[in-house]
């Protein structure tokens, strides 16, 4: 029997429309307050954004791009991979259309929203790198689009990066009830990449890298996943405990978290599984993955 809820777990291409390989917006079954856009762009190539409704962050997962908004045109100087540490990138404010060109692999994340705020360019140094947990829980977040470091409407946004055989994601947590001071009600996005460990993995081949990823339902509502993942492949939790993230052993595990929701305040606030919170305690006095941080291997 799959336990994989297929109203919320899309592989890549399940959900490709037009230029994008894979797009999730307010048209999708269910989903309200988030989108996503992701595109492979080949040399010459430009997709258009028309729609003024939504702010965006463009997110270079490989490759460097121009963006073009209003009376401006942006380069994105991206990166050779997502495991090669944090990108620059741009955040446009609702009722800015753009268009993208470049070569490689973006990623849009959208939020709904008709509160004007200013357009931004984020740069590598400017982001702020975090590294959580401890031990076979150590991960990196790069945190580029939240609250602390982009003044957005109600768009937050990250990304993380799972060493081979770590766990993240854990203890398992939710955000689908308001609870002021305790709890956000929030959307969230899941967008997965995997490859070769950076430490000891088979360079010569990506094919087949994957990682494992669970989500199980709460009062909120009832929702189950538990399933490979591989590049490309998009979760959707709209309630829920989600978590672990976990890399398997020889491969390095990437997501891209896009966050959204009604709440008058624009915040992440959690609230872990009381079944497994006091796994936290345990990551006391233990030393942290010296695998990381991952950063940019390029030379200069």
């Amino acid at each position: 029997m799959s336990t994989t809820d297929e109203r919320w777990f899309y592989k890549k291409g399940e959900l490709a429309r037009g230029p994008w390989q894979s797009m999730v917006d307010a048209t999708t079954p269910g989903w309200e307050y988030t989108g996503i856009r992701i595109a492979e762009l080949e040399a010459g190539m430009e997709i258009p954004l028309d729609e003024t409704g939504v702010e965006r962050i463009f997110i270079p997962l490989s490759g460097s791009f121009d963006v073009i908004h209003q009376d401006h045109e942006t380069h994105l100087f991206g990166r050779k991979s997502v495991f090669d540490g944090p990108t620059d990138v741009l955040y446009l404010p609702t009722g800015t259309t753009a268009v993208v060109r470049g070569e490689g692999r973006i990623a849009v994340a959208e939020a709904p929203t008709q509160e004007p705020k200013e357009w931004k360019y984020i740069a590598p140094a400017e982001t702020p790198v975090e590294l959580r947990g401890a031990g076979r829980s150590s991960r990196q977040v790069h945190n580029f689009g939240t609250p602390a470091a982009l003044d957005a409407a109600r768009l937050i946004v990250c990304e993380v990066i799972t060493p081979g055989e770590n766990w993240s994601s854990y203890p398992p947590h939710k955000h689908d009830e308001y609870k002021p001071g305790h709890e956000s009600k929030l959307e969230e996005i899941y967008y997965f990449e995997s490859a070769p460990s950076r430490v000891g993995g088979r360079t010569e081949s990506a094919e087949g890298a994957f990682g494992m990823f669970s989500t199980y339902s709460s009062p909120a509502g009832e929702i189950d996943i538990n399933a490979m993942v591989y590049t490309g492949d998009i979760a959707l939790v709209p309630y829920g405990y989600h978590g672990p993230a976990v890399a398997a052993p020889g491969y390095d595990l990437y997501y891209l978290n896009v966050m959204a929701g009604p709440d008058p305040e624009r915040i992440w606030l959690i609230n872990d599984d009381p079944a497994h919170a006091w796994v936290r305690d345990t990551w006391n006095g233990q030393a942290f993955d010296d695998r990381l941080p991952y950063e940019d291997k390029r030379e200069g």
